[in-house]
């Protein structure tokens, strides 16, 4: 029979610190910007807007072509 040498366990601990304090501000914010307060609707309008814009950019661009070429 063959002896074991005692194994050693190494434990390691890491120290975790939350991600809402790993950039020093104090609070955390899931915004990279300041939120404009009560102007929530507002502010919501405005931000579909943007991206409402941006999406449908390349839609109109294709519908555009597709005019052009009188294939619609």
């Amino acid at each position: 029979m063959l002896v074991r040498a005692p194994q050693t366990r190494v434990v390691r601990r890491r120290v975790n610190t939350p991600v809402r304090f790993a950039h020093g501000h104090g609070e955390y914010h899931h915004l990279p910007f300041q939120f404009p307060g009560n102007k929530r609707a507002s502010f919501g309008l405005k931000l579909s807007a943007f991206l409402l814009t941006g999406f449908s950019i390349p839609f109109l661009a294709a519908a555009f072509q597709l005019k052009k070429a009188g294939a619609v």
